[in-house]
């Protein structure tokens, strides 16, 4: 599979559908669905009709959610990446890892790779980024990226207002003086 991002420490390539015992670890687990909105995935079936909606979207739009391996043992850690939202006419940036993972640096290192690649190769105009107001590691990855604070929204309707985040190609350009 081709690698369209890679860090120093990570490749991001997209998602096939062997992919899907990998994925079924990440979202069969209670702690890391704790701040998604979503419910924890309940069977490697609904995970392969997950991983086949990526697929779709790749082709659709030609960016999504990508595998995220860190290159040091070819491991796969989680996903991170680009989604279009349709109901928002937005893409949003996210990402999602296995917890024994957390708190080394890997959202942020590949967020920042994924901002530049959506706006020096997709060239796209915005990108904005969610999280439940609870979900203060992510707020962190966001605001160490350069995104900027837009508003307190719902993500769905009847739900609790989430934290939205923001940023453009000169934004992102802005804050790299001061990392």
């Amino acid at each position: 599979m081709k690698t369209l991002i890679e860090t120093e420490r990570l490749l991001l390539r997209e998602i096939t559908l062997d992919d899907k015992e990998a994925l079924f670890k990440l979202h069969s687990n209670p702690e890391v669905q704790k701040y998604t909105g979503e419910p924890v995935v309940k069977s490697i079936e609904a995970m392969t009709k997950a991983i086949e909606k990526r697929i779709i979207n790749y082709k659709k739009y030609g960016f999504g959610r990508w595998a995220t391996i860190l290159k040091n043992g070819n491991q796969f850690v989680g996903w991170s990446g680009l989604a279009y939202l349709p109901e928002f006419d937005e893409i949003d940036l996210g990402y999602r890892f296995l917890p024994e993972y957390w708190g080394l640096g890997i959202a942020t290192e590949a967020s920042h790779a994924i901002l530049n690649y959506g706006f020096d190769r997709l060239k796209l105009k915005k990108i904005i980024a969610i999280a439940e107001k609870e979900n203060k590691a992510s707020i962190r990855v966001m605001e160490k990226v350069g995104m900027k604070f837009d508003k307190f929204a719902p993500y769905e309707p009847e739900s609790e207002d989430a934290i939205w985040y923001w940023c453009d190609k000169n934004l992102i350009n802005a804050n790299a003086k001061y990392r």
